[in-house]
């Protein structure tokens, strides 16, 4: 069985499942996707995310705020562990740094990133990280915050193998998106290949980045599928090891007892 480790349930469209997430779930669980993480991306939207999870006892939730949101209600550290406390809660996040898209001065976001740190350390539930074109930064404030110390995941891992180590020299996991099935990303396919098979995780990011065959279509969790195979791929592994491995780590990681 797969899990799909990192994905956002209430944004899907679901014009092609009858409107109905219950049929995004069985689709998912027809090509062998059993349990879900439904990631936070902003607090307005959270409490309808969070029912999807309360309606379904194979999806997990997490909660944060991106680090590209503005305008929202941006939560204190105590906001964010009284909302952790909720038993259907794993993680914190999805929290990090963007460099992408966000400009100019970015105190803020990294104020925002030392904040989740903090509240991940409190309630002890790890960490999902989004990082993008900051890559130093990222990793120096894990580090100042002690972020080791909870642990976590890097979502959609797009960084170098450097990166890769020092990210699981501080405890964290690396997850492998649709990405990883794009004809350009060499790199990113021969760190699938050289990382430990007890340190990495699948997901799809649904509904964004859909990997190939799908590549450019919305995405769903069904297609989680696709980035195990082909990881299984590149390692020379079967897809039932690449399924039991990232399944296992999921477990170990988010501490959620999910059944074979």
């Amino acid at each position: 069985m797969l899990v799909d480790s990192h994905c956002h349930l209430d944004r899907l469209d679901l014009s092609h499942f009858s409107g109905s997430i219950d049929a995004v779930l069985a689709a998912a669980e027809a090509q062998d996707v059993g349990h879900f993480l439904c990631v936070s991306i902003n607090l307005e939207e959270y409490p309808a995310m969070l029912k999807i999870a309360e309606a379904h006892e194979q999806v997990s939730a997490s909660v944060g705020l991106h680090p590209n949101e503005q305008g929202g209600h941006d939560p204190a550290v105590e906001e964010l562990v009284d909302r952790a406390r909720h038993p259907g809660v794993v993680a914190i996040g999805e929290t990090g740094l963007d460099y992408f898209r966000s400009e100019g001065d970015l105190d803020w976001q990294r104020e925002r990133f030392r904040r989740h740190i903090a509240a991940a350390r409190q309630i002890g539930k790890p960490l999902i990280i989004h990082s993008r074109d900051a890559k130093e930064d990222t990793l120096k404030i894990l580090e100042e915050e002690h972020a080791s110390e909870i642990g976590g995941v890097m979502h959609c891992f797009t960084g170098d193998w450097e990166m890769a180590q020092r990210a699981m020299e501080l405890n964290f996991y690396i997850s492998f998106s649709g990405i990883v099935t794009f004809k350009n990303a060499r790199e990113l396919q021969e760190i699938a290949t050289r990382i430990p098979a007890d340190r990495y995780l699948v997901e799809t990011d649904s509904p964004y980045l859909a990997p190939v065959p799908h590549r450019g279509k919305p995405n769903h969790p069904a297609f989680v599928r696709h980035v195990a195979e082909y990881i299984a791929g590149l390692r020379g592994e079967s897809y039932a090891q690449v399924a039991a491995a990232t399944t296992e780590n999921f477990r170990t990681l988010f501490k959620v007892p999910v059944p074979d």
